[in-house]
């Protein structure tokens, strides 16, 4: 919960990159007492021009930096090193070239290529071991085997990857466009002001790295995030002339601007090429290790054949990973062998989660969740945001509002009725503002130093929600101690938490610099107004809301004459800013020679200042994108400690490639708007390719009030997102499911639906925890040969069997959903089971009233449910389970459910119930140790062409019925051991 449109006006300076970038909606007025930004650099330096008007700046005509050349090649069976020098004089572009490369190609996989380009000296930042793990190579991979190939040109130096199966096709990745003529949208200055680069030669200075590929004109590219992107999930190439996307990877506290850097940054691609002539596809991925800030264009020359991918580094190396697929879902799993499988999530994690910012005591808390259950709306997991603070304080709560042992008492009364409780962690931590000020986080963290520094040694101190702060530098040695006993002092103190929410963690400032340094501290009031009090009430509404109809329900009459278009409001977020950059050299901590696209200005810009230190040893600049990451290693290593045997939950809203192996991950402080309900799709499948499955967004909006349709349709498409939580704003109105009737019955709906569905969530987690599998699926993925679906992100698949089809515009009683497989696939309507008559390639017309989400199941599936979805997620593993199985045109199908306990850390004993149609039987076997203790009570299963003769389980005579309008045959009162498996039979 952080809340930067409150402050962007104040922040943001007045050149920053425009469209989107400032929300006027909730914009405060200007802040009394801000602090000064000159103490930025303690121990020298000064603030620059903004970045903004050092892009601008650009020459418009270009000829060529020198390049690289190989020479001293070494070759094995496993891969090659060389070395690269400098092809001619130094451009020194933005910093100094650096003359003496190494280059390192590892066949570390048969299907994973490691090309590493890095500075012989070795003097560039690169990631430690301790914080990214580098994979090793299987040994059994060579270059003779592997489904990659690296290529080279030695002078100029440039490489390109093949597929070893077709080594004349199109390269996967290709440095050698040199001849491309130079291009007006991507000019840059020399040092010398009189020459520029022609083509794309390869640029390694020690503040500035370039790298262009080409890509097949118009390509399919997906992923490079965190962000909410106006072209949808395949990200724009451009045309003719023209830059489709500017990826800006610095991790960014803001409240999810279209086409802007958020919060987190993940430097992977997916490309999927389609071959119009075979009708089949492959998809590969490209990974970047390298966390320092930068640019990733995508982009089309003017009367070129091909588009472009550049990469635009503020340092580090060129350490770059391909993944040679060839599926989508391949891709993501090789991608997993790199930054690891997700973190396993415990079985309640998959229940409901309610929260909002502005429960101003624990007596409306309380309130809150009995009207839940009076309601009987299923509430799996209380939250509480910042409100639960002393003066805003991290592992404190209010001794007034949220007394602790009042707390204690709430929270263990949960626990008795299987729910879990979690509270918020901010990243920054109150600095004592005088000698009677006892904050034992602080004080212990001071004494243990493990805060963050200025230059010259002195604490580094930020202005966050209780004042003055310092932050936890997770380098320092005693860091994960000293969080640990914070962490276990909290809950010892009343507040008993299930799990952690980490937020504000790119780490976030509302100051720029160390603005405390130096000064009276003693003022801890918020440099803004908090939304909802005077200057800043929450008056926004969704798309359409028509107060004069309704009144709070909003323009709730669903008449199916009306639609708003759900992207109308979205800006690509290019036009206002050029593409250049500056003409400086050295090593400039503060503000570095090219300028990358932040949104926020300079990089320390609500953020740290880029010169703050790390252990003595690193800088912010180099750092900055490894923050949340390293905080969510740190939370996850603690609660292992704090709650031992339990699975550590964790909700982090900043993330670098790895931090699903740690946390997972909400999409920030969206909108309640109809256009953000539709980009929570994007984000949920952008981060299943990120390796962090387990996501979702602030169900009906966080910023800005929600009304009655918004909400019932946000809840019921949240339902079939990973983590499915409700919060909002401080200020605006209620939004709990229980505040308008038909919210309330479209949410029991739709979590009786998903808590039927949790054995098969849960199995699809359990892949992911595995094998990297994507548990969340967009359709191109399952049927990667069908071009009309590439773009679609309106619907998408659970696993490879439920498709979600929601209304995402208001006032409609209808929507448009397409069903893959070109006819070819049978759908069966989840609730009718109904066979849908789909409109093969297209869209079909399909029935959506308000409380209505449209969900399919495929032919061939075997899902193994709960069979009476209860309260909460405890009581309903406790119940029996059901079977739906729904043959294939060939009378097959099959399924497998993954069981344990579903807590366990590490976890324990399993067992995998193994389901297998065919022939007019159902067969089910179990493999494992785990004790299923629940009975199999009810079997469905659709597309038995003709009423059977007879039906038997495990050989004796059954009692059917049958309907033949859905050729269905269901089974009921059975008491099926699944322990010891047992066959269906019809005739």
């Amino acid at each position: 919960m952080l809340h930067p449109s409150l402050v962007s006006a104040v922040l943001l300076l007045a050149g920053s990159l425009g469209a989107g970038s400032t929300n006027t909606r909730n914009t405060p007025v200007e802040a009394q007492s801000l602090p000064h930004p000159q103490v930025l650099n303690v121990g020298g330096g000064q603030l620059s021009p903004d970045p903004q008007v050092i892009n601008d700046n650009f020459a418009a005509t270009t000829t060529g930096c020198p390049g690289y050349s190989l020479h001293s090649l070494t070759e094995s069976q496993n891969g090659l090193t060389a070395k690269l020098n400098l092809a001619g004089a130094a451009c020194n572009l933005f910093g100094t070239d650096v003359a003496n490369l190494t280059i390192q190609v590892t066949y570390e996989t048969e299907t994973r290529l490691h090309v590493n380009i890095f500075d012989t000296a070795n003097s560039q930042f690169t990631i430690p071991e301790s914080v990214f793990a580098r994979p090793k190579a299987s040994g059994s991979s060579t270059a003779k085997n592997s489904d990659l190939v690296f290529n080279y040109d030695a002078t100029p130096f440039a490489f390109w990857i093949t597929r070893r199966s077709a080594p004349h096709a199109t390269p996967l990745f290709d440095t050698r466009i040199s001849s491309l003529p130079a291009t007006p949208i991507a000019p840059v200055i020399l040092s010398d002001n009189s020459t520029a680069l022609d083509g794309f030669p390869l640029i390694f200075e020690n503040q500035y790295l370039q790298l262009t590929s080409a890509l097949p004109l118009g390509a399919n590219i997906y992923g490079l995030g965190e962000v909410v992107s106006s072209s949808g999930i395949r990200r724009d190439v451009g045309t003719d002339g023209g830059v489709g996307t500017i990826q800006n990877d610095w991790a960014r506290d803001i409240a999810d601007p279209v086409n802007e850097n958020i919060y987190g940054v993940h430097p992977i691609y997916m490309e999927h090429r389609f071959n119009s002539t075979t009708s089949t596809s492959q998809s590969h991925g490209v990974f970047l290790l390298n966390p320092t800030g930068s640019d990733i264009l995508l982009l089309t020359p003017p009367n070129s054949t091909v588009s472009l991918i550049q990469y635009r580094i503020l340092g580090g190396t060129l350490d770059f990973y391909f993944l040679a697929g060839p599926t989508p879902s391949s891709v993501i799993e090789q991608y997993s062998s790199i930054v690891g499988t997700p973190t396993w999530q415990p079985y309640w994690g998959f229940g409901f989660h309610l929260c909002r910012w502005g429960y101003p005591s624990l007596a409306a808390v309380k309130d809150v969740v009995a009207r839940m259950r009076a309601a009987k709306i299923p509430l799996e997991t209380m939250w509480n945001d910042i409100d639960l603070y002393q003066a805003f304080r991290d592992f404190t709560s209010d001794p007034v509002s949220f007394n602790g042992g009042e707390v204690r008492e709430w929270i263990e009364e949960l626990h008795k009725n299987n729910q879990h409780y979690i509270p918020i962690v901010d990243a920054a931590i109150a600095k004592e503002v005088n000698s009677t000020d006892i904050y034992d986080p602080y004080r212990k963290g001071t004494e243990l130093d493990v805060f963050i520094k200025n230059p010259d040694g002195t604490e580094y101190i930020g202005q966050v929600w209780p004042g003055y702060t310092v932050f936890p530098d997770w380098f320092a040695p005693n860091a994960l101690a000293w969080w640990t006993e914070a962490l276990s002092n909290w809950t010892k103190g009343g507040v008993e938490f299930s799990g952690i929410w980490l937020d504000m963690n790119e780490a976030s400032s509302f100051c720029d610099g160390s603005c405390g340094t130096g000064i009276d501290i003693s003022n801890t009031s918020t440099p803004f107004i908090l939304p909802g009090e005077p200057g800043n009430f929450v008056t926004e509404y969704p798309e359409g809301y028509n107060a004069t109809i309704s009144g709070p329900s909003g323009n709730i009459t669903v008449n199916g004459t009306l639609t708003y278009g759900a992207t109308d409001s979205a800006s690509n977020g290019l036009s206002a800013r050029g593409i250049g950059a500056g003409n400086q050299t050295g090593v400039e901590l503060n503000t570095p020679p090219y300028a990358i696209h932040n949104a926020n200005g300079r990089l320390s810009n609500h953020a740290l200042a880029t010169n703050a230190t790390h252990a003595g040893k690193y800088v912010e600049l180099d750092t900055h994108n490894l923050w949340g990451l390293m905080e969510a290693e740190a939370t996850h290593k603690a609660l292992k400690s704090v709650l031992p045997g339990q699975r550590p939950f964790i909700i982090s809203r900043s993330a670098f490639a790895g931090a699903g192996k740690w946390a997972g991950h909400w999409l920030g402080d969206n909108f309640s708007k109809w256009e953000y309900m539709y980009y929570s799709i994007q984000g949920v499948l952008q981060h299943q390719m990120f390796q962090i499955p387990f996501v979702g967004a602030d169900t009906c909006g966080f910023n800005d009030n929600t009304d009655e349709e918004l909400c019932n349709r946000w809840m019921q498409l949240a339902a079939f997102t990973p983590f499915y939580r409700n919060h909002n704003v401080k200020g605006a109105i209620s939004q709990e499911p229980y505040v308008w009737d038909s919210v309330a019955n479209a949410s029991r709906t739709a979590i009786a639906v998903r808590y039927a569905l949790l054995p098969y969530w849960y199995s699809l987690f359990a892949n992911a925890s595995l094998s990297g599998t994507p548990p969340v699926r967009a359709l191109f993925w399952e049927f990667p040969n069908e071009p009309e679906l590439f773009a679609i992100d309106r619907q998408f698949l659970v696993g490879r069997d439920i498709l979600v089809t929601p209304v995402l515009t208001p006032n409609v009683s209808s929507v448009d959903g397409i069903f893959p497989g070109r006819g070819k696939t049978i759908w069966r309507d989840w609730y009718t089971h109904d066979v849908v008559k789909a409109v093969s390639g297209s869209n079909t017309t399909l029935a959506a009233p308000l409380g209505h989400i449209n969900v399919h199941v495929r032919d061939g599936a075997a899902l193994l449910l709960h069979q009476t979805p209860a309260y909460t997620v405890e009581e309903t593993r406790q119940g029996a389970f059901s079977l739906l199985v729904t043959l294939s045109a060939n009378g097959q199908a099959f399924g497998t459910t993954y069981l344990d306990d579903g807590v366990a850390d590490p976890p324990g004993p399993s067992t995998t119930v193994s389901v297998t149609a065919g022939k007019g039987s159902v067969k089910l076997a179990s493999k494992g140790t785990f004790h299923v203790a629940q009975k199999l009570a009810e079997v469905t299963v659709l597309g038995v062409a003709k009423k059977p003769a007879s039906v038997s389980v495990g050989g004796k005579a059954a009692k059917f019925t049958y309907a033949s309008a859905q050729e269905k045959v269901v089974l009921t009162g059975l008491s099926v051991d699944l322990n010891k498996g047992t066959t269906i039979e019809w005739k």
